[in-house]
């Protein structure tokens, strides 16, 4: 019998990686193993901090979920970095904008 998907819904790696762990290790399989091991050591964020980050990247300051994911998954340390991802999209962003995200990540990126 397969699977049908009930929903789709595009995800950040932290939440991904509070999925899998949800579901326990012991019942994973060699391919969600490897997910979970790629999401362990590439999150940026802690997964319960996503959802906020998420929302205000979205509200706030505008931006797609897509580039918002894409901002979260790789946590930009600098106004250029922020620029590659919002690059070829249909808006400038002013550098006070893109400051202000940046101070949003700094105070949402994890301490390592």
């Amino acid at each position: 019998m397969s699977k049908k998907a009930l929903r789709e819904r595009p995800l950040t790696i932290p939440e991904v990686k509070k999925l899998l762990e949800s579901l326990g290790e012991e019942k994973l399989d060699q391919f969600q193993h490897r997910s979970l091991d790629y999401a362990s050591k590439f999150s940026r964020i802690e997964p319960e901090k996503v959802e906020k980050l998420m929302k205000a990247l979205t509200e706030k300051f505008g931006l797609e979920v897509e580039e918002a994911i894409q901002v979260v998954n790789s946590m930009p340390e600098s106004i250029e970095e922020i620029r590659v991802f919002l690059a070829g999209g249909r808006k400038i962003v002013e550098t006070s904008k893109l400051q202000e995200i940046l101070n949003l990540l700094d105070e949402h990126r994890k301490k390592e």
